[in-house]
């Protein structure tokens, strides 16, 4: 039983739900990328999603789209951002990291090798947004090779015969889009989330994280009655991005504890109401 598997699983006895913050690798300055990710641990995270920097993020909107470029005017890539992982589990081998980013870093680097390296590393798993599953069987297998979870997004418009694929193909968890567009954005509908869960659980026997639309702690305490994990990024990176100068540890800290709290006290809601 792999990190993300163990994770959920000792959740699941607890009856809680899973915090999965994402901080983009390099931002605001690489030095400070493995210490964030030691403070978003003490802060009571579960899983941590390490953005691979890259040139096109077509699928996020401009806070996470400038997160990169502050990651890449000091040159980070994705060999460094595997040393990164490695820094981490020096002093943590017991939280999960999956990496997320886009094929082509992954694609120059080769299959074989980047899932090599990465295990090597500790990384447990990788949301590539641009592989469809229907395109990358050699992709996941490479992956699994290594014990490696291939993380999968879907979406609102999602098709059956997608899900169906990504039912087969996935391990670890699955990554739902709560919203039609790019990351950050807003006007979260609480009922077609809910829907939606139930189809998607219905093809999926996997944990289903919720992303997307949560930038306070009343959003994800909503999210947590619903969904297996609480996955938040973009309101992390606007955190580290106003603190400028700054160190955003103590920031970014006090935030995703206060989310922990609400997280924490949905679970206990449904508990309560379960007796």
């Amino acid at each position: 039983m792999n990190r993300i598997t163990s994770t959920f699983a000792a959740l699941a006895q607890q009856k809680r739900k899973a915090l999965i913050p994402f901080i983009t690798a390099g931002d605001p300055d690489p030095a400070v990328t493995v210490a964030l990710m030691h403070q978003l641990v003490q802060s009571g995270v579960d899983i941590i999603e390490l953005g691979v920097p890259f040139s096109d993020p077509m699928a996020d909107g401009p806070t996470i789209q400038r997160s990169s470029e502050r990651a890449l005017k000091h040159h980070v890539g994705l060999r460094d951002v595997i040393v990164m992982v490695a820094k981490f589990r020096q002093k943590n081998q017991a939280v999960p990291v999956v990496l997320m980013g886009y094929a082509n870093p992954i694609e120059a680097m080769g299959y074989a090798a980047f899932a090599e390296a990465a295990s090597e590393a500790g990384v447990d798993g990788v949301l590539v947004v641009d592989y469809p599953p229907e395109e990358c069987a050699e992709w996941v297998q490479q992956l699994k090779k290594w014990d490696i979870d291939p993380i999968f997004l879907l979406s609102p418009t999602t098709p059956e015969t997608r899900l169906k694929q990504v039912a087969q193909l996935a391990s670890g968890y699955v990554y739902y889009v709560s919203l039609k567009g790019v990351t950050g954005a807003s006007h979260l509908d609480l009922d077609s989330v809910r829907d939606k869960l139930v189809q998607l659980r219905s093809y999926i026997n996997l944990p289903i994280g919720v992303g997307f639309g949560i930038r306070d702690e009343s959003t994800a305490h909503a999210i947590a009655q619903l969904a297996d994990a609480v996955v938040v990024g973009s309101r992390i990176v606007e955190e580290i991005e106003q603190a400028s100068g700054d160190n955003p540890l103590e920031v970014v800290g006090n935030l995703v504890a206060s989310m922990r709290r609400a997280i924490d006290s949905a679970s206990l809601n449904e508990v309560v109401t379960e007796k």
